[in-house]
């Protein structure tokens, strides 16, 4: 991992990035983490660790609402082509699927506009109001909406909150015991801060707005967690039955990408332009990233799964995180398997 570890210290010294925490495991045989930099830059200076706990952003929607969704599926309680009207009457477009909504392809808009933290907005409400820019299933764009909408159905259906249904059925199984929403203020000190606000960093709150007005629990994001918990999450996916993923789930989601997106997750299929894992992966490579600086991709042939966490918004929202993450993911595939 020398070349790895020279490309993220760099990153860290030329400031594209604070720090960051890298797992890589390649099925039983390899597994390798290392923390880089620093959490805050300002004058506390807090360093990484592989312990570190990061708003996940938009990897909530792979990691809590996907499996959540799918879950209640092979349950009986819904089914993938289902209405959403089914369980959201006061949603007003009767063609929109649950299957639209994991493949961002509702026709739904991506966000609400002039969201502002300090300003209340009933975020539920409004996503019921919104109108379609196209017809379902015509093409994708995607949209924190549609998960928001998801996360409200597995409500809907469990008659409890998402956090909690996610917590018990998805992540205590699966032994993610660092993962959750609305951290205790106890475990502050091991969140990495987020963007600067008002004169202080967001710290321990989500960091999206539309989650911050829902009480920091969303289907689109809100999840806190490590690297290590969602490199196990991400095993999960290439393993037979377990406790939480059924074998069948990778081939509902990720065999038939539209444009791109999968159910829930983004697929590798040659698409132009290539996504964040980079042209270098091979194709049927299926993942998600975090605007906050998330990431997580995942090769079936191998078993490579590749979780880089980063709190790149701790530089301001015009950071070079897109740009970086295909270079790192491209340098790693390289590294194991010798393809450049």
């Amino acid at each position: 991992m020398d070349s790895v570890v020279r490309l993220v210290d760099r990153w860290v010294e030329e400031r594209s990035i604070p720090g960051a925490v890298l797992h890589i495991s390649l099925g039983s045989r390899y597994r390798w983490q290392q923390a880089f930099g620093e959490a805050d830059v300002s004058s506390e200076k807090k360093p990484f660790t592989i312990d570190t706990r990061f708003d996940a952003a938009s990897l909530t929607k792979v990691s809590a609402t996907l499996p959540a969704i799918l879950t209640l599926e092979a349950r009986g309680f819904l089914a993938l082509n289902d209405p959403v009207q089914r369980f959201i009457p006061e949603f007003r477009h009767r063609n929109v699927t649950i299957a639209h909504l994991l493949q961002h392809a509702s026709g739904l808009p991506a966000d609400l506009p002039g969201m502002e933290r300090s300003v209340y907005r009933d975020v539920m409400e409004e996503a019921f109001r919104q109108e379609l820019l196209f017809e379902p299933g015509r093409q994708v764009l995607y949209s924190d909406l549609g998960f928001i909408l998801l996360g409200a159905v597995v409500e809907r259906i469990t008659g409890e909150k998402l956090a909690e249904f996610v917590r018990r059925e998805i992540h205590q199984p699966l032994g993610m015991a660092d993962t959750g929403f609305v951290p205790a203020e106890s475990e502050r000190y091991r969140i990495a801060p987020t963007e600067l606000y008002r004169g202080s960093y967001i710290t321990g709150e989500v960091h999206d707005e539309k989650s911050y007005h829902l009480g920091g629990v969303s289907g689109s994001a809100g999840l806190f967690t490590t690297a290590a918990d969602l490199a196990r999450y991400g095993e999960s996916w290439l393993q037979p039955d377990g406790p939480v993923v059924r074998r069948e789930w990778r081939e509902i989601c990720c065999a038939q990408p539209f444009m791109g997106r999968g159910l829930g997750w983004e697929v590798w299929h040659g698409q132009e332009p290539a996504p964040s894992c980079s042209h270098v992966w091979p194709q049927g490579s299926f993942g998600h990233t975090g605007f906050t600086g998330t990431s997580v991709w995942i090769e079936p042939q191998s078993k490579l799964v590749v979780v880089f966490l980063t709190n790149a918004v701790h530089f301001g929202r015009a950071n070079p995180i897109r740009r970086l993450r295909p270079l790192l993911h491209d340098v790693i595939y390289s590294s194991i398997s010798g393809v450049k």
